[in-house]
């Protein structure tokens, strides 16, 4: 016998349940009669004493019996000879006993559920693992007696069912991206199949997509190369802007030797400047540029500054 089982089984036996305002009232009555023995023996017949013990054992065992208390949140389904009598509750009410039962005491209050479908292949014959958590509430009582024989039971096969059938016809790709479009329609298709039983579906959520171990190194490797790939666009994009800036700036030297010449003895002064630089130039712009007496020269107004410079 399963857990499940021993839950339904441990519901039916507490549907009859005797709250502590009636027993309380039933041992008072019992006293009450007791008292009434002892006080009247001697005084009164012992059919009087009789009368008066069966009468107050009979009113205790009726309140026992027909007073019972619902919560706020419950509503207690009540059958007289097995036909539908109403609802009672919430709080104190009345039924006859031996002629009324409680089928089932209902709670109004929002329920959670946790469901998942294991194992269950995708349209591209992915096996997945996903756990949801829905949330529903039961807006008519007498529908949820009356019209399904378990329905907290029915709304968690509802709810299993549904998910099974939507990961069926879904690629990975959308399940991984797309969980509030399967969170909404997970809802309408559940919502539609409870609703003739009284119960409504407030939200559904997924908390957790399972995908096997290699799939998701192969997912992460893909990821990875995606990454480098887009590195090495924006790193070709860069090359690319950079030798358009130079080509551009090389139109402003080409008709001008001088503002060349310039440009360059700003490059070497600047590159000599620092302590131990070390610069190589081609052999042909030395001569061209005269590049050797330019150093020449850095070399000697660098001696010449003062030491606090």
């Amino acid at each position: 016998m399963n857990l499940r089982n021993l839950i339904s089984i441990s519901k039916k036996q507490n549907d009859q349940h005797i709250p502590p305002i009636a027993v309380t009232l039933f041992v008072v009555f019992i006293l009450v009669a007791v008292l009434g023995v002892a006080i009247g023996e001697g005084k009164y017949s012992d059919a009087v004493l009789g009368a008066w013990v069966a009468v107050w054992t009979l009113i205790a065992t009726y309140i026992l019996f027909a007073l019972k208390v619902a919560s706020q949140w419950e509503k207690a389904v009540v059958l007289r000879l097995g036909k539908f009598v109403g609802l009672k509750g919430a709080g104190l009410f009345w039924i006859v006993p031996i002629v009324d039962t409680i089928a089932t005491w209902i709670d109004h209050r929002v329920m959670v559920s946790p469901f998942a479908a294991q194992k269950t292949l995708t349209k591209d014959t992915v096996p997945v693992d996903v756990d949801a958590v829905l949330f529903w509430v039961v807006w008519d009582a007498e529908k949820a007696a009356l019209e399904v024989e378990d329905y907290r039971a029915a709304v968690d096969w509802a709810a299993q069912t549904a998910l099974r059938d939507i990961i069926g016809r879904m690629m990975l790709a959308d399940i991984l991206i797309g969980r509030s479009s399967i969170d909404q329609e997970l809802q309408a298709v559940i919502d539609e199949r409870t609703t003739p039983w009284g119960v409504t579906v407030q939200s559904v959520e997924i908390r957790d997509i399972v995908i096997p171990q290699d799939l998701e190194d192969a997912m992460s490797r893909q990821a990875q190369a995606e990454r480098e790939r887009q590195a090495r666009v924006i790193l070709g994009e860069s090359e690319k802007q950079i030798a358009d800036s130079f080509a551009e700036a090389s139109k402003a030297y080409q008709d001008n030797p001088t503002a060349l010449h310039l440009r360059a003895m700003n490059m070497l002064f600047e590159g000599l400047k620092e302590k131990g630089a070390l610069v190589i130039v081609p052999s042909s712009a030395v001569d061209t540029m005269n590049l050797g007496g330019m150093s020449g020269m850095v070399s000697m107004a660098q001696n010449n500054l003062p030491k606090d410079s």
